[in-house]
């Protein structure tokens, strides 16, 4: 990577960062209003329950742990001093793949306000320029109207389906997979 860990980008109304322990009230606030609104959409495990979920800080220290060995780069949302959501370009592969995926959610009170596509134009324009990454994914359930919009707006293309592919909600879930390729890498 060409920049080290902690990675910070900014782009026109937003900072993307790493979570801090001092982010702790902020992020679990943000999380407790939105659960309801987010619970169709979350990623779950088969095998574990709500109660097997890390703690906040054992979460930073895990995606510290990834950043740093190059792997995946979680950075929280900031619109000036509110936190807004949440971002990872993950499953970070180099040599023949140099590829990554992108997975995000956001605040309902700052959705459908394009900040989400600004978000991931500006991760994904780090991933291409500074990665060299030739190929980054998002993958996102069929439903999903509004990560859809966020996709077709950052410039991704629907590639196909792949059918029963993320443990959502609680089973496993279709999605759609949208792909951007870079135009020098």
């Amino acid at each position: 990577m060409s920049q080290s860990w902690p990675l910070i980008l900014s782009t026109k109304e937003l900072m993307l960062r790493p979570l801090r322990y001092r982010d702790r009230g902020n992020w679990l606030e943000v999380r407790r209003l939105n659960r309801e609104w987010l619970k169709p959409w979350e990623a779950t495990s088969p095998f574990h329950t709500e109660n097997d979920l890390p703690s906040y800080f054992e979460m930073v220290n895990f995606h510290n742990r990834e950043g740093r060995a190059g792997r995946a780069l979680t950075l929280a949302i900031w619109k000036e001093k509110e936190l807004i959501g949440q971002i990872t370009m993950g499953g970070i592969a180099y040599g023949a793949l140099r590829g990554a995926h992108i997975g995000y959610w956001i605040d309902q009170r700052y959705a459908n306000k394009g900040l989400m596509t600004e978000a991931v134009s500006g991760l994904t324009d780090y991933g291409f320029n500074e990665l060299k990454l030739h190929r980054i994914e998002i993958n996102l359930r069929p439903e999903n109207e509004a990560s859809r919009r966020v996709a077709e707006k950052a410039g991704y293309l629907l590639e196909g389906e792949r059918p029963s592919y993320l443990h959502i909600d609680g089973g496993w879930r279709d999605h759609l997979v949208f792909v951007r390729f870079s135009k020098t890498n």
